[in-house]
């Protein structure tokens, strides 16, 4: 116990929830600058258990605030989570650090996510959160949700049956605008700030401790911070925490995004089963930042946004991706520019 000696001292903590801690089991959901912070913090307090899940690679664009990563890991194209994997097991050997390379999805995230005491939220997509939201509630396993662009974040910590669900906060999968750290930029100490927060969340509910009842909100560049109480925020009628109807990891529900390679065209269709207009004008200014915007016209929008793949988004949520029948590579420049 000597490695934990000074968090031990913290008397909140002390032998007894550190012994905890070292018993319980953490599953940490993307491993980009958030999910490198979250995981640096409980491997280091000592989470017994910790599985690092992500699709990506360590590309050297990461390295700005991805803190786990090195010049090393980008060069030899490394799996994000075996790199993080690799480093914190330099940090602490004496614990278990699980890497999965995988995209998490509606037919593997039960076998993912279920058996863990506490789910972190290290993504930069909607879709996922509602998927951890139904497993969250379907397995009633807590868990912390956090997101960070630009110079802002926020965070909340989501118990079932006790909480507002994140589906009771935020109703309505958003029609993406490109709003991504790949679109408008993120600044390094911000997803430092809400990654520490989002772990401290996940120590207390492992310990047994009281959890932040608040929906956060920072602002760093303009300085400014709000709290909201969301402690007696429960909807009754929210489709997921008070019907226990699981869109997400239903099929068949309107919900549902179809990723499909198309055969013999190098290409990946992404298609909303429930369509949401988009605002393709104000989606075509936020993408010109990111790279070029080759086509606009009423009808569709052609982004390139690097030399080898091309992504046609259409007015009701369709997209091609165009370079790639790889689903998961197609899916990651989706939540890249689309946010979603």
């Amino acid at each position: 116990m000597e490695r934990y000696s000074r968090q031990i001292l913290f008397k909140p903590i002390g032998e007894e929830g550190q012994r905890k801690l070292l018993a319980s089991r953490a599953a940490i959901v993307g491993m980009g600058a958030l999910g490198t912070v979250i995981a640096n913090h409980l491997v280091r307090s000592g989470v017994g258990y910790v599985r690092l899940i992500d699709r990506d690679l360590v590309e050297l664009s990461n390295l700005q605030r991805q803190t786990l990563y090195t010049e090393e890991d980008a060069r030899k194209n490394l799996p994000k989570a075996v790199a993080a994997a690799d480093r914190l097991r330099a940090v602490n050997s004496e614990i278990t650090i699980a890497p999965v390379i995988a995209d998490v999805n509606l037919d593997n995230a039960e076998d993912l996510l279920a058996g863990f005491d506490v789910i972190v939220d290290g993504t930069d997509n909607f879709s996922i959160r509602y998927l951890m939201n139904d497993i969250s509630i379907k397995f009633n396993i807590p868990w912390v949700y956090g997101g960070a662009v630009s110079s802002r974040g926020m965070f909340a910590v989501i118990i079932p049956g006790k909480t507002p669900c994140y589906r009771c906060l935020f109703p309505d999968a958003q029609a993406g605008l490109g709003e991504t750290c790949d679109t408008i930029g993120v600044l390094s100490p911000i997803t430092e700030i809400i990654g520490s927060f989002e772990a401290m969340e996940a120590i207390k509910i492992l310990v047994g401790a009281e959890h932040n009842p608040n929906l956060e909100q920072i602002d760093i560049w303009y300085n400014s911070n709000m709290q909201m109480d969301i402690s007696n925020g429960r909807n009754p009628d929210c489709p997921a925490c008070g019907k226990r109807k699981f869109d997400f990891l239903d099929r068949s529900s309107d919900k549902q995004v179809a990723f499909t390679a198309l055969c013999g065209r190098d290409t990946v269709q992404i298609n909303p089963r429930k369509k949401n207009p988009v605002e393709l004008e104000k989606l075509a200014n936020i993408l010109r930042e990111a790279g070029k915007v080759t086509a606009a016209n009423p009808f569709l929008l052609k982004f390139e946004p690097d030399e080898r793949i091309s992504m046609v988004f259409f007015k009701d949520g369709r997209v091609l991706i165009h370079g790639t029948n790889d689903l998961a590579e197609a899916k990651s420049y989706f939540a890249r520019y689309a946010g979603a």
